[in-house]
């Protein structure tokens, strides 16, 4: 099951003032780091305690990159040394119910929607004393990058949208779509189901490493590269969140109070007006992105341009990270 969060902060070492008044402190999370990379940091908001790792100048203008389901931290290894060699604080979260990411409170339930996440967002900024920041990610994390420009748009200067605008509507039921469509959610639909929560308990691992196969057709992985990931999935949370997350977002499982209107505010698709580059990856196992760029030029008020990226599948930082990189740095020169 994985260690619960006091346990989690006695063994990395995060004790004392650090771990309690919410200061960013550094530790080396066996299991779940390859060797060489930075040690994770942990920080305090109000919900959780956000690990993550930071790489670059302390001083240097903050890149939030994001990653997704069912991904982790190290999708943006290619991606955070240019970043940081060009002068940016990269900062790589671990979501809700990813890695060493607690929620503080044991007894909570363990929710997910998209609000929540995009908060989440927020709130490590708040925490780290940032103000504006650049946002980037893809399939959860994009959404929650989408969501923060919304809601926040004084707080993102900018924005790389790996795969579009992804905000949903989660207040009304959506109408099933074409067989093709609906096969290709298959996970959707099994995790909206008491089997899907079981399977996932028991075989997270064989499903996890099927969609990856699934989503980016055309990219290899190795056990090597899965194995690097792997122990993120086995928070103690995952489960739950992955569940609420996609039982949430069908109308079948109830969200927050605290985000009952922006959930509202939400399922009306407003647009995003922060400087933006989409990004789309070529290979991406739901179907190869159209060549009309109106949808997104309807989503996104400011955009800068739009990429249609070769030899990426769904996880397109970890296919083309130059590809990230080149955005990044573009919309912050």
């Amino acid at each position: 099951m994985g260690q619960s969060r006091r346990e989690f902060l006695r063994t990395a070492g995060v004790v004392g003032a650090a771990a309690v008044a919410g200061a960013p402190a550094a530790v080396k999370v066996a299991g779940i780091q390859p060797e060489g990379a930075p040690a994770v940091r942990i920080v305090q908001t109000d919900v959780l305690d956000i690990g993550y790792e930071e790489y670059g100048p302390s001083d240097g203008f903050p890149v939030v990159l994001l990653h997704g389901f069912p991904y982790d931290v190290r999708s943006f290894d290619g991606a955070v040394g240019p970043l940081a060699e060009a002068g940016h604080r990269v900062l790589v979260p671990y979501l809700r119910g990813y890695g060493p990411t607690r929620f503080r409170d044991p007894d909570v339930p363990r929710m997910a929607e998209q609000a929540a996440i995009a908060q989440d967002v927020i709130d490590l900024a708040d925490a780290l004393g940032l103000g504006q920041v650049a946002l980037a990610g893809f399939d959860w994390g994009n959404r929650a990058a989408c969501i923060a420009a919304i809601l926040h748009p004084d707080r993102v200067r900018a924005q790389v949208a790996m795969g579009g605008y992804s905000v949903q509507d989660t207040v009304t039921p959506g109408r099933p779509g074409p067989a093709v469509s609906e096969a290709r959610l298959w996970y959707q639909w099994y995790f909206n189901t008491e089997r899907g929560r079981t399977g996932l308990e028991n075989n997270r691992h064989d499903i996890i490493r099927y969609l990856w196969e699934t989503w980016s057709p055309g990219f290899r992985y190795t056990d090597d590269q899965y194995d690097r990931s792997a122990p993120s999935f086995d928070n103690p949370d995952f489960v739950d969140v992955v569940i609420h997350s996609y039982r949430h977002r069908h109308v079948n499982a109830p969200g927050e109070d605290r985000f009952l209107d922006v959930e509202r505010r939400l399922a009306e698709r407003p647009t995003v007006n922060v400087p933006a580059i989409v990004l789309r990856g070529a290979e991406n196992g739901f179907g190869r992105p159209s060549t009309d760029p109106s949808g997104d030029r309807r989503r996104f008020t400011s955009l800068v341009d739009r990429r249609i990226v070769d030899g990426a599948g769904h996880d397109l930082p970890a296919h083309r990270p130059d590809a990230l990189t080149t955005a990044l740095l573009e919309l912050l020169a």
